[in-house]
């Protein structure tokens, strides 16, 4: 089982550096302005994407500028600040709670979520929005469900790649 979850995975983030390799530069180039500019990136999780602002902030390599938001303090996000929303769909009241009050200020963002057939959510609202289509599990069950829904693994392999991105865009303009 573990064999067949690590194809799927390694399919998942194929096609995922294929096709959002323009909305990957497009998210890291507005989160830059935030650096450029002094401004805090901050970052925000729902449920199991609380993975992403963690990794962010506390991981190893934490992301220059980076701080963790939560929806209590997204009315302290100025015009200088931009902001990274992960949540698992698209629909997420608090995402969305968060993402309309930003589009209200002004204030440009990123969002991964996966889209909802009957939403018009974070997607409609994100500057840059990168769709995880992950809308069910991996792997087929033993009952006829499907089971696996690696969505902060998606997140964070998209995080990352936004990251790097950020990092070569900021050495640049620092030289």
């Amino acid at each position: 089982m573990l064999k067949m979850f690590s194809t799927q995975l390694s399919g998942l983030f194929k096609r995922l550096q294929e096709h959002e390799d323009f909305a990957i530069e497009d998210g890291a180039r507005l989160l830059a302005q935030a650096a450029a500019g002094h401004g805090t990136i901050y970052v925000f999780g729902a449920a199991e994407m609380g993975a992403i602002p963690l990794e962010a902030v506390f991981g190893a390599e934490p992301m220059k500028h980076a701080a963790v938001l939560t929806a209590d303090q997204a009315e302290a996000v100025t015009a200088a600040d931009r902001v990274l929303i992960a949540t698992r769909h698209s629909n997420d009241p608090e995402a969305v709670a968060i993402a309309q009050n930003l589009a209200e200020k002004g204030i440009p963002f990123i969002g991964f979520s996966t889209v909802q057939d009957d939403s018009s959510g974070l997607e409609s609202l994100a500057d840059v929005h990168i769709d995880l289509k992950l809308a069910k599990g991996m792997l087929p069950s033993e009952t006829g469900g499907r089971i696996g829904l690696p969505t902060s693994m998606a997140a964070l392999f998209l995080y990352y790649g936004i990251k790097f991105t950020l990092d070569e865009i900021l050495s640049e303009y620092e030289e």
